[in-house]
């Protein structure tokens, strides 16, 4: 690997990675060396139709011990199967998460996307009783909220972008509206611990994210790209500085790297954010990325030269001080059980055999059988 490419600093931990089938172990190891990650987080989208999405990071935190934190997602198949599937209100599914050994909360709830498929605003009173408890119970959040402001626009929207339908018209949820719905989130609950997603798209205007950090000291923002970042940030990468120097301690590292990557992939993927941090350099995305960074000919990154004390904060020290300075242990039993609940309720959903869900695969995978 050439060594600018290459991290400098030793011990980084990543904020969000994503874990794919639990038939991908090996990959996801691989792109953890490959990429020089020490730990990784890996948030949870569940997906309550299949019973994916939380079974298989869950598996890699019981193998690995040590390595892998949990974020876990929601599971909201009762909402959206108009209550036909019967599971856990989101209080109680807090605190299946606490027991199983899970270290936060990845939501995707204000993704418009996600607002496609459950129509509920996060201030909603389905929400209500969730928030309380994860406030008083102090535990992390990833959230991921809204997307590229270019999503709305058909004539902007990046062409990786269309290939997955992200672009949004009038009848979808507005982004304004969206950062509206979590400030008054905010205001009801000043104590939670939030990280928000691939900097909460608001790498475009530093001047509305330094007001949005001062309004919430208990927020950060995440560096997962979207690749928009990097080049938002990178027209003016003295302001860019400024801003990372000053809020060094609300700013946590992140790649978005995910377990199907080749492993060029995830090391240009992690490569770049590495570059741009602690080099100068100017430079473009590499040609071998994977798609969702775009081609090369996208655009041009400037690198920030930051001082090691301060990529020592955003590396590592802030995502340790909010999650611990390790993974919790994983209460096996609970685990097995809650992978047992998520498969059944997906066969309650779509009618899939328990046994051929990840999370039935993992139920019994960990119980050794």
């Amino acid at each position: 690997m050439h060594s600018k490419w290459a991290s400098k600093m030793k011990g980084v931990v990543d904020g969000h990675v994503h874990m794919g089938g639990i038939a991908g172990e090996a990959d996801m190891l691989a792109i953890r060396e490959t990429a020089g990650i020490s730990k990784m987080n890996l948030v949870a989208i569940q997906n309550p139709q299949t019973g994916d999405g939380l079974p298989e990071p869950l598996y890699m935190k019981a193998r690995h011990p040590g390595t892998f934190y949990v974020f876990a997602g929601l599971n909201h198949a009762e909402r959206i199967s108009g209550g036909r599937v019967k599971t856990a209100s989101l209080a109680a599914q807090v605190e299946s998460f606490v027991r199983m050994g899970c270290d936060g909360i990845k939501m995707i709830e204000g993704k418009p996307t996600a607002r496609q498929i459950m129509n509920v605003p996060v201030t909603d009173a389905y929400f209500a009783d969730y928030w309380a408890r994860v406030e008083e119970l102090g535990i992390p959040i990833v959230w991921h909220v809204n997307d590229p402001e270019e999503f709305w626009d058909p004539a902007k929207i990046p062409g990786w972008a269309k290939e997955r339908d992200w672009g949004y018209g009038p009848q979808d949820a507005q982004k304004e509206q969206l950062y509206a719905e979590v400030d008054a989130v905010l205001r009801r609950h000043p104590g939670l611990k939030t990280i928000f997603a691939h900097f909460y798209f608001l790498s475009a205007d530093l001047p509305r994210a330094t007001r949005f950090l001062e309004e919430h000291p208990n927020v950060g923002l995440d560096l997962a790209p979207g690749v928009e970042m990097l080049y938002n940030i990178s027209r003016n990468p003295e302001a860019g500085r400024e801003f990372f120097i000053k809020y060094a301690d609300r700013i946590v590292f992140g790649t978005d790297l995910f377990s199907t990557l080749k492993l060029g992939e995830a090391r240009f993927r992690a490569g770049i954010i590495f570059r741009w941090l602690e080099s100068g350099d100017t430079f473009r995305v590499p040609d071998g990325a994977d798609f969702l960074l775009g081609p090369p000919e996208d655009g041009i990154i400037r690198g920030m030269s930051l001082p090691d004390d301060v990529l020592s904060r955003i590396y590592r020290e802030n995502f340790t001080r909010i999650a611990g300075s390790a993974p919790k242990p994983l209460n096996f039993g609970a685990v097995i059980e809650e992978c047992g609940k998520l498969a059944a309720v997906a066969n309650a959903f779509s009618g899939k055999p328990a046994g051929e869900t990840e999370a039935g695969r993992v139920a019994k995978a960990l119980a050794g059988e």
